[in-house]
């Protein structure tokens, strides 16, 4: 096979390898998104990078210091747990390397994600994503078990690894120093293994000790006081602490839900032109809170990680948004069901998996339910929480088998609740009520409520047959 020299091509611009092109990625200025700024506000266009994301940058720094250090031979296998842009990095870099990659994923990624890696050549295992880290299907106990059964094999661990962070150090805050003339005053990123957030921290901080470090989190990620509890917004946010994520460089945090994240990614294409990601609104929302306070001298610069493209089939999917409670379609809709019930709409009621079924027993009659939803954790529950349902009915057949209430409600319980979004239509509720006792309604990818029956039937009842007519097509 021909091999050119590097310098055959006297004079002609050429890279050597799509690795030599990662890295130098513009900045450019939000200015239809965040209309309310007081200050420049400027975006760091991560998925310009040949793979698509900010994750090349480090895929590269991880499998050089491996080869320096004998910790990958030629041939060898690259083991990770992914959300997706770690591993097309590392995917880029195995093949133009000669090293086979094996991914685990869990299944909160979007099937792009999973596509995209095996259209790299790259194996890929897909795990739960509402268990913890200990658990032994969750993708972290996975890819330990691959890589104790696979000779040859190597885990980049970009929790742990710290040439994630020292990349950025070394690249990407001295392109942002370099792109705003030294100008700027506060960093916006979201902290998934902390590398980005940690790494361009570390070099800025030495340059202007003032320059303000701000992480964009999901709620619910331990970054921002939560327990690391499933949300939707893929890629940032965490259920434990990265070694790579260095807390002392960090100088604020800054919540955002799901429903504000995949809005304002949504906006963003639509007001910018830039189709991002989820976690890419979620950095946005982040960065306008910021800038809204701030005066003319200041230069905010947000870290847009990847593209939009990897969500195509969730957060730019209006079914999918509504069928998870992100979008309210045309009236009436599910969310005119709740609004209608006398009174406050109460609090969801449901058992975890280990309660007694005695319990699940005592909260239907006190609450006048026939059917409970089980989960485990505590309110605010997430939609991957929910495992499975009890029914009155079913109970009371049951009863008849021995002791029930004192057994756990997980050895009693059935397939989950059919889940609604709250703005989709009641005639899709009337539908999905034909098959299942009760309806799991999620507002914002959190369960909400419990629809029965009878609460649509109270509401039907309740409005004009022209008004439904004419806005359900009944």
């Amino acid at each position: 096979m021909f091999q050119p020299e590097p310098d055959s091509l006297p004079g002609v611009e050429v890279a050597d390898s799509v690795l030599d092109l990662v890295g130098n990625t513009p900045l450019v200025r939000m200015r239809r998104a965040i209309p309310e700024a007081g200050c420049d506000v400027l975006a760091k266009l991560e998925m310009l990078n040949p793979g698509g994301s900010v994750k090349d940058r480090i895929a590269i720094a991880m499998i050089d210091g491996a080869e320096r250090d004998g910790l990958l031979e030629p041939g060898g296998t690259i083991i990770e747990p992914t959300s997706g842009n770690t591993g097309v990095g590392l995917a880029m870099v195995g093949a133009q390397r000669g090293y086979r990659c094996v991914f685990v994923m869990t299944d909160k990624v979007s099937p792009e994600k999973v596509q995209l890696l095996r259209a790299y050549g790259a194996e890929v295992v897909v795990c739960p994503v509402a268990v913890a880290p200990e658990d032994p299907d969750s993708y972290y106990s996975t890819a330990e078990r691959l890589m104790a059964s696979t000779p040859g094999a190597y885990q980049p661990n970009q929790y742990f690894n710290q040439e994630n962070p020292l990349a950025h150090e070394k690249t990407t805050g001295p392109e942002l120093w370099r792109q705003t003339d030294g100008r700027i005053t506060h960093f916006v990123a979201g902290p998934g293994t902390g590398g980005t957030i940690s790494g361009v921290g570390r070099y800025l901080k030495r340059q202007n000790p003032s320059v303000q470090i701000i992480a964009a989190d999901p709620e619910g990620s331990v970054f921002s006081g939560g327990s690391g509890r499933p949300y939707q917004v893929e890629g940032v946010g965490e259920d434990f602490w990265p070694e790579t994520y260095h807390r002392e460089v960090v100088d604020r945090v800054i919540a955002v839900s799901d429903q504000a994240s995949f809005d304002m990614a949504r906006l963003v294409s639509h007001r910018e032109g830039l189709l991002i990601g989820g976690s890419g609104g979620t950095a946005v929302c982040a960065a306008a809170e910021v800038a809204r306070d701030r005066g003319p001298d200041d230069v905010v610069v947000l870290l847009l990680p990847d593209s939009g493209r990897g969500y195509l089939s969730k957060v730019f999917n209006d079914d999918w948004m509504a069928s998870h409670g992100f979008l309210i379609g045309e009236h009436p809709c599910v969310k005119d069901v709740l609004d209608a019930k006398e009174g406050a709409l109460p609090p969801l009621v449901y058992v975890n998996p280990d309660d007694p079924v005695s319990l699940a027993v005592t909260h239907m009659r006190d609450n006048g339910l026939s059917q409970l939803p089980v989960a485990k954790g505590e309110m605010p529950l997430a939609a991957a929480e929910v495992m499975g349902s009890v029914h009155e009915l079913q109970l009371m057949a049951l009863a008849f088998n021995g002791d029930l209430l004192g057994r756990p409600v997980e050895s009693v319980m059935s397939r989950p609740l059919e889940q609604i979004g709250i703005g989709e239509p009641v005639a899709l509720a009337v539908t999905k009520l034909e098959r299942s006792p009760a309806l799991l309604v999620l507002d914002g990818g959190r369960p909400r409520a419990v629809v029965s029956s009878t609460d649509v039937l109270s509401y039907l009842s309740s409005v004009s047959g022209d008004a439904l007519t004419a806005g359900a097509g009944l």
